[in-house]
C-alpha cells in the first residue's frame, strides 16, 4: 500500500508544484480515506485497492492543480493549508 500512496503523492507534486511532499501525502490519504468511507456508508459492495487507486487518481487530475487554493473550513483539514 506505501508504494500505491508514494505514487500517487508523486504524482500530485508532478500536478502541483505549489504542494510540499507532505501536503500531496496528506491530501492523497485524504481522498483515499473519503473515497472508501463514502463508499462503505452507501451499502456498496468493496472493489479493492485497485478501484480506490483508479478513483484517487482521477480526483488528483481533476483537482490536483487547484488544491493550493484550499481554504478549510474543517478543523480535520487545517494542516492542509501549511506551507
Amino acid at each position: 500500500m506505501e508504494d500505491v500512496f508514494r505514487k500517487l503523492t508523486d504524482k500530485l507534486v508532478t500536478i502541483n508544484e505549489e504542494l510540499s511532499i507532505d501536503q500531496a501525502r496528506t491530501w492523497v490519504e485524504h481522498f483515499w480515506e473519503d473515497f472508501e468511507a463514502t463508499r462503505a456508508k452507501s451499502g456498496r459492495e468493496y472493489k479493492g485497492a485497485e478501484v480506490t487507486e483508479s478513483i484517487v487518481s482521477k480526483w488528483i487530475e481533476q483537482y490536483g492543480p487547484f488544491l493550493h487554493r484550499y481554504q478549510a473550513t474543517n478543523s480535520k483539514f487545517d494542516n492542509l493549508e501549511e506551507r
